[in-house]
């Protein structure tokens, strides 16, 4: 069933309001997923344990919550495409997010497991949530504008996160200035804070988004059910695109990697020994070289190619694993953070931009579909890998140089990809 053919109007209020959600939830990637929940987890509910093993199981639980995501992922797509419920499922795993983050204010060490559960949960709110705002683009954006307004949402995530970081970092720094008794109170707190952050910012979305109208609306249930069929057909489609399917194995491993280096930094840095100010402080700092790197390396990839660009960035990548490896000193994991910063959003825009040119285009909502379920499907190998292989050594330095073979794997793969158009089984 397709969606109304009706031309969206510009409306100002309208994309604002989407837009604000990006604001709202990327605070709970940056402050939990990423820096003061592996923070907390390892120097207070886990503390005296092996970091090996306290790093073992917070790598399973992003694993498990990103399989989780990537399997709902094509079901949950089909449902927002064709039962006019996005903004419905949207608030339904915001909420799940946002109760899961809160409830994290009960965490103690006698509770991690609990903690560790609400995280997941937490984190699959957050991965599935997006999944249908990305699909209401569509109502609030006219075509010849959903780059600017979806570049719109990226540059609030990072600027709205950024922010709440910064305040949330100065309380844990300096709990007494809110009258609270140490900084683990402070962080416990924080988790409050980003939970009330994400539901208010989600309001605008809820009232003045419009919900796409779809031709003909179907039950929940057989909207799952074509979802399952259309990712067979898409996989059986990719026998006759070749090109494509390899760099969707690429993409796959290191986009995984980069994901893992997002999600883990904090957790390896601690395990390293390095002060929690320092690693937050680092994780700020990629932030803010993130974004205008994204757009240098775009121009890059305009200037010497796409594909060319791309090694690169995961050349990067693999050097940063081996330096964290031999990583001795605090002030490397700064250089480490302004390092990943550098390429981190590069390789996610080049990354869609180049495969876009490798699909046929009467495919490429098809095809593009599949691609984002494997988005969804990052941080499942990386994070399991990782702590599997420090658990089985004992060290988590070699649970990081582990990830290089994502890299080394993603590389291979991606010379095996042509730079070519494929507008036709023959040509691709």
């Amino acid at each position: 069933m397709t969606e109304s053919a009706a031309p969206v109007k510009l409306n100002r209020r309208t994309v604002l309001s989407w837009a604000l959600y990006d604001w709202a939830n990327s605070a709970f990637a940056l402050v939990v997923l990423s820096s003061f929940f592996p923070i907390f987890y390892k120097n207070v509910l886990r503390d005296g344990i092996d970091v090996a093993h306290s790093s073992f199981e917070l790598g399973m639980a992003n694993s498990i919550a990103s399989i989780v995501v990537a399997a709902l992922a094509p079901i949950l797509g089909a449902v927002s495409d064709k039962s006019s419920a996005r903004k419905r499922f949207l608030s339904a795993f915001a909420t799940l997010g946002v109760l899961s983050t809160a409830c994290l204010v009960i965490s103690t060490q006698g509770l991690w497991v609990v903690a560790l559960a609400l995280f997941v949960l937490g984190n699959i709110g957050f991965a599935a949530g997006n999944i249908f705002y990305d699909s209401l683009l569509i109502s609030v954006a006219p075509e010849e504008k959903s780059d600017q307004i979806s570049a719109l949402g990226f540059s609030l995530g990072y600027i709205g996160s950024a922010l709440l970081f910064v305040a949330l970092l100065v309380l844990v720094e300096h709990p007494e200035l809110a009258g609270l008794a140490d900084a683990k109170m402070a962080t416990r707190i924080s988790f409050i804070v980003v939970a009330a952050w994400w539901a208010v910012f989600t309001i605008p979305l809820l009232l003045w988004v419009p919900e796409p109208k779809a031709d003909k609306s179907l039950p929940i249930l057989k909207s799952a059910g074509e979802g399952l069929i259309q990712v067979f057909r898409t996989i059986f489609a990719l026998r006759t695109h070749r090109n494509a399917a390899t760099f969707l194995l690429a993409y796959w491993l290191y986009i995984d990697g980069v994901d893992t280096i997002i999600r883990m930094a904090a957790d390896y840095g601690l395990s390293l020994g390095f002060d929690g100010s320092v690693l937050l402080k680092a994780l700020l700092v990629t932030q803010f070289v993130a974004f205008p790197a994204a757009l240098a390396f775009g121009w890059l990839g305009g200037k010497i190619g796409t594909k060319r660009a791309l090694f690169i960035g995961i050349g990067v990548y693999a050097l940063v694993t081996i330096w964290g490896f031999r990583m001795k000193e605090q002030w490397e994991f700064y250089v480490l953070a302004i390092t990943v910063g550098l390429v981190q959003g590069g390789v996610q825009a080049l990354s869609r931009s180049f495969y876009s040119r490798l699909i046929p285009r009467h495919l490429a909502g098809e095809f593009f579909g599949f691609y984002n379920m494997l988005g969804k499907a990052a941080a499942v190998i990386g994070p399991a890998l990782m702590g599997f292989v420090g658990l089985l050594t004992g060290s988590t330095r070699f649970g990081i140089l582990a990830i290089i073979l994502l890299f080394i794997g993603g590389a291979f793969l991606l010379t095996r990809v042509e730079d070519k158009p494929a507008d036709s089984p023959e040509t691709a």
